[in-house]
């Protein structure tokens, strides 16, 4: 059994089955609920017919609820793909960020939110050897399905944290001219792959590469969230790209 701190509130799912033998757990999935409250979410994440969970819930005003140990599986990546592995489930550990989401009025995510996060994630981190860029976003693994959590949320205070990684201190070359990147696109589609992402299909899931640079944008350059290969964001994926190395 995990070692449950005492805040943290029990309230088990049905939606949950063992890992497969043998599975180590490497990947770190952050989420936003995308629901119109917290309640609805954790409702929804409990109700065996919707068959879907996650292993905790982090309320807005930081409360903490666990529905899944780390030791079961949880289904909360779907389909999904990174660093050459697909069905992130079985290797994962699912964390749900009570935000209506993009769907239902985004806004940003609150410090006492953040702060419970941040514990949370480095007590993961502590039992499980997660390397900083597999700690990931939903949209980072399923850029063709999802948006969440969305360029609201401070990767960059988790990385200070020492919660995933972060290309701190990186210039922004300026956002140019996307058509500027053609010399440069097959470069820059090996260096996201290097990060992890599916590249025209190198996953399987023939993802649109606009697709997956909004994705990156949405955790590497939440500033400009445009699908386009301009400079600014070209510049970010070498850094980032860097960082993998």
């Amino acid at each position: 059994m995990d070692r449950v701190p005492e805040d943290i509130i029990e309230l088990p799912s049905p939606n949950c089955r063992a890992r497969e033998p043998g599975a180590a757990i490497d990947t770190l999935v952050l989420h936003y609920t995308g629901m119109q409250s917290g309640q609805a979410a954790i409702d929804r994440l409990r109700d065996p017919a919707a068959q879907v969970s996650s292993h905790y819930v982090v309320e807005e005003d930081g409360r903490v609820f666990r529905l899944v140990p780390e030791a079961l599986r949880a289904a909360h990546a779907g389909i999904s793909f990174w660093q050459g592995r697909a069905m992130l489930n079985d290797s994962s550990v699912g964390i749900e960020i009570v935000n209506p989401g993009h769907e239902w009025g985004y806004r940003p995510f609150p410090d006492a939110q953040i702060t419970a996060v941040e514990t949370l994630c480095r007590a993961i981190l502590s039992r499980h050897a997660i390397p900083p860029l597999r700690v990931v976003a939903h949209s980072d693994v399923a850029p063709d399905r999802k948006q969440d959590p969305g360029e609201l949320f401070p990767w960059g205070r988790l990385a200070a944290a020492g919660i995933g990684a972060y290309p701190h201190g990186i210039a922004d070359a300026g956002a140019g001219d996307p058509q500027d990147a053609a010399d440069a696109l097959a470069g820059m589609r090996a260096q996201l792959r290097r990060i992890g992402y599916d590249v025209a299909g190198s996953g399987g899931l023939d993802t649109p590469l606009a697709t997956v640079l909004a994705a990156f944008q949405r955790h590497w350059r939440p500033e400009t969230v445009n699908g386009l290969a301009d400079a600014g964001t070209r510049g970010r994926i070498a850094a980032v790209a860097g960082l993998a190395l």
